[in-house]
């Protein structure tokens, strides 16, 4: 599987807000499915996986003072409950992912057949951790959330030394997050640093659920994840987790920021014909001073220019006198615009040029009903 893979992915982060209770995490995957659907985005629904007869310590197992711990506990799952989450993610039309914190927890998503690992920031430099998702050889999402620039530099090594498609997610690692901790401006630093992996972006900030994918992804953040969580059954939702009318708006302001940032990253964009004809109604064009025969030499001398512009005109985009300026091959009235047709100059030979200066501007016919029939019979050559 290649780097492509993770590029516009959405992770929606469960944790453990099925609060060890299979039903209540369908119930999310099914609410959050039906958000994913209408949007038609690709979102994957992730777990977090530990193996607890080891990931925590005998003699701290019953320690009730111990938050994290009572809370990892009382959220247990059984690994008949994971697969019946995952088949459930499945069936949603979602992509099943997870979390491991231990190395035995690898071997529940091999067993699984999870297609991507995602590594939270408590793990970004467990080092046996990382050996072992590597071994996996399946793609990894690694939040960076406190890690060094130099175990940054180790950890993208080491996985592009083993040909590990990467995506890196900036995170401020603090549950809320306030929007002056979010550094947005550090995805411009990690896409200049690994230009060649997926840079993302998961937040935990809580006032709004536009502003930050917005700029993430006009900064280049092309992988988002986000918690999640319901309160259909009066469960008291933490401040950084998102409900699924908020995912809806978070994945409402992510087309809305590709419809704005378009699709010209690499190549200056060809202008759109609003913009051509907006900017050739301000183009100068090229009008004669005075009275111009067949075979005089044009002179800055000889000319002026106004707007408006007219079809078939020389602009000032095309006025190139230089020294001995250019040959008139037609009779040119005072006042009268030059054509491209009435000058001898290299334009008259690119055909796509000439189509261009033809299509622009305002038609002459247009432009003269108060002149008198001469010169309307003029400008019409």
């Amino acid at each position: 599987m290649n780097r492509d893979f993770l590029e516009d992915l959405f992770i929606l982060e469960m944790t453990n807000n099925h609060q060890g209770d299979v039903n209540r995490g369908l119930e999310i995957i099914r609410q959050f499915s039906r958000i994913v659907r209408f949007n038609n985005v690709r979102a994957a629904i992730k777990l977090q996986f530990r193996n607890f007869d080891t990931f925590i310590h005998k003699d701290f197992v019953d320690r009730e003072d111990i938050y994290y711990i009572k809370r990892i506990k009382n959220t247990k799952l059984s690994v008949e409950d994971y697969v019946a989450l995952v088949e459930g993610i499945k069936k949603s039309g979602c992509i099943p992912l997870a979390t491991p914190f231990d190395e035995k927890s690898v071997d529940l998503i091999e067993d699984l057949n999870l297609p991507v690992i995602k590594v939270a920031s408590s793990g970004c430099n467990d080092w046996m951790l990382i050996e072992r998702i590597a071994k996996a050889r399946k793609p990894v999402v690694i939040s960076i959330g406190g890690m060094s620039l130099k175990d940054m530099d180790d950890m993208v090594t080491f996985f592009e030394n083993r040909n590990i498609p990467l995506s890196i997610c900036h995170c401020i690692a603090a549950y809320p997050t306030e929007d002056s901790e979010l550094q947005l401006n550090q995805i411009d630093f990690l896409k200049r640093r690994y230009p060649n992996h997926v840079i993302g972006l998961s937040v935990h900030e809580y006032r709004d659920w536009q502003s930050s994918i917005i700029a993430g992804y006009a900064k280049g953040a092309r992988l988002f994840e986000r918690h999640i969580d319901i309160n259909t059954d009066g469960f008291k939702v933490a401040s950084y987790s998102s409900l699924p009318e908020q995912i809806d708006v978070w994945f409402k302001a992510w087309h809305h920021a590709r419809l704005i940032c378009g699709n010209s990253a690499e190549n200056r964009l060809l202008p759109i014909e609003k913009e051509t004809n907006y900017l050739n109604s301000y183009i100068r064009g090229i009008y004669a001073k005075r009275d111009i025969q067949a075979g005089e030499m044009l002179s800055e001398g000889d000319i002026y220019l106004s707007v408006p512009l007219l079809k078939g005109q020389i602009s000032c985009r095309e006025l190139m006198l230089g020294r001995s300026g250019h040959k008139v091959i037609k009779h040119i009235g005072v006042n009268q615009p030059i054509m491209i047709d009435s000058v001898d100059t290299p334009y008259a030979d690119n055909e796509s040029l000439m189509k261009v200066i033809y299509e622009r501007g305002l038609d002459p016919s247009e432009t003269c009903k108060s002149n008198n029939k001469d010169q309307l019979r003029q400008l019409r050559g």
